[in-house]
């Protein structure tokens, strides 16, 4: 889950506060001390997190006129995460500093309206498509042997090409600790399984039963892939019934940080917002007036000379 989406739940809060125009005194908690107002309170919660909340607010709002989430599809996106989680999911809630479902629920759907923003652009083929619905209709039984660098993994390839054994192979070169003393077995995997690097599941679902890749780069490393089983799904949809939907997957798949990021830029300057609290001012500042690499790069050459 993602940091930015804790600052929502602390959001509402703010809001409720600042609805109460005019009740500025009314005490919030009373002590022998003294006595807290809201007026206090809403400064304390503002100080600490009225920019992120701002922000979050905001977001929802502009993205919302230009862009629908429904509930069914935030339902959806709860399942999948509930499923990937297992029993750990309400654990994850709490860790992320969620109060409920419906605290995250609020910033999951925030997060679905910028994917739709930063999607509408992405481009993909008929054939895209068809290939991403060939894959998501069976899972693969795949094993691997991770090395350190290129030059290792070409080497073990020459000798699975000789005929030696692979899972002889992984447990002697492989750096993956957990897959090697099972001969490299990675269990079942699905194309849109969360767990799997995109790169390596790309490389996976290309083989044929028993095909063993060439070397492979990933984040992690170099990889030489073998799938030992493929089945079909039993519940296998036709195409025409998914295409949309799967289409709509395939692009948000092709998004990173930086697309999402320049796109909610672009609806936020569209919205032409101007904040009125002078303490917040600044608030979209780091998306709005975000600096180039490049120009930070220039400057700080002319700075050194």
């Amino acid at each position: 889950m993602k940091k930015w989406v804790l600052s929502l739940s602390l959001a509402a809060g703010i809001v409720g506060l600042a609805g109460c125009g005019g009740q500025g005194g009314d005490t919030v908690a009373k002590t022998k001390a003294g006595n807290v107002t809201k007026d206090e309170l809403y400064e304390a919660m503002k100080d600490k997190y009225g920019e992120q909340a701002l922000q979050q607010l905001v977001f929802e709002k502009v993205l919302s006129k230009e862009y629908k989430v429904s509930d069914k599809e935030v339902d959806q996106k709860m399942d999948e995460l509930k499923e990937q989680l297992g029993p750990q999911f309400q654990m994850a809630l709490l860790q992320s500093g969620f109060k409920d479902e419906d605290d995250f629920r609020q910033s999951m759907k925030v997060n679905l309206l910028q994917e739709k923003a930063a999607a509408k652009d992405i481009k993909v083929s008929e054939d895209e498509v068809k290939e991403y619905y060939e894959n998501k209709q069976k899972e693969i039984t795949a094993r691997h042997i991770l090395v350190d660098d290129e030059k290792k993994a070409k080497e073990v390839k020459a000798k699975l090409d000789k005929g030696e054994d692979f899972a002889k192979l992984a447990k002697k070169y492989s750096v993956d600790t957990a897959a090697n003393e099972q001969g490299g077995d990675l269990g079942t995997i699905s194309i849109d399984d969360p767990q799997m690097d995109e790169t390596f599941k790309k490389a996976a679902f290309k083989l044929k039963k028993d095909e063993i890749s060439n070397p492979v780069e990933t984040q992690f490393g170099w990889h030489i892939i073998q799938v030992t089983d493929i089945k079909e799904k039993k519940d296998k949809k036709s195409f025409d019934k998914v295409k949309d939907k799967y289409e709509n997957e395939l692009k948000v798949s092709k998004l990173d940080p930086e697309m999402m990021q320049e796109a909610l830029k672009k609806e936020l300057e569209k919205a032409d917002i101007k904040v009125k609290d002078k303490d917040l001012k600044e608030a979209f500042d780091p998306i709005l007036n975000e600096p180039k690499e490049d120009g930070d790069a220039s400057d700080s050459e002319e700075e050194k000379q």
